[in-house]
């Protein structure tokens, strides 16, 4: 099986997800991790399983004002002219038949805010013509730039590691 990983990430906790969901899934399927900005740069692959995510901003995903807002509250490099939304909208539909997953990373607390990075690129994901493979995966940051929740990395790899062998099983089954 090949897997895909493309995330968003402004603090690095979308991007350790993203590497904890490639651990997960790489003891059953050869994977590579992208950032969004360089995904973007690639052709199209030829995958089993596209899993996408990013962070939770504004009550879904991020726009070039929140990255901006983003940018300002650190000294790392953020792309702000890019991010999962736009990748997905510049997207072509698939055929039929292709498989994705998606994924977010939102603030714990407080937990009734509403939004979902990752409903908002299932939602994208499904409009383009991909099956998901799971419900979209929120996993919970403690602050607004991290870290983590305890216990998100390896909730990420279970989760991937789940995700690859309902694909293997689906794979394996359809010859």
């Amino acid at each position: 099986m090949r897997a895909r990983v493309v995330y968003e990430s402004m603090f690095g906790n979308t991007a350790a997800i993203a590497r904890a969901i490639a651990d997960g899934l790489r003891a059953h399927s050869e994977v590579e991790v992208l950032s969004v900005v360089v995904a973007a740069e690639m052709p199209e692959p030829t995958i089993d399983l596209l899993v996408v995510g990013g962070p939770t901003h504004a009550f879904g995903l991020s726009r070039t004002r929140t990255r901006r807002a983003a940018a300002e509250q650190t000294d790392a490099p953020i792309a702000v002219d890019i991010g999962i939304r736009e990748w997905l909208d510049a997207a072509l539909p698939v055929p039929g038949g292709l498989r994705a997953a998606a994924f977010g990373t939102k603030a714990a607390k407080p937990r009734w805010l509403s939004g979902s990075a990752a409903r908002g690129a299932g939602k994208r994901l499904r409009r383009l013509g991909y099956e998901l493979a799971d419900d979209p995966m929120d996993f919970l940051v403690a602050g607004m730039q991290g870290p983590l929740a305890r216990g998100e990395l390896e909730r990420a790899r279970a989760w991937a590691e789940r995700l690859a062998h309902t694909e293997l099983d689906r794979i394996t089954h359809r010859v």
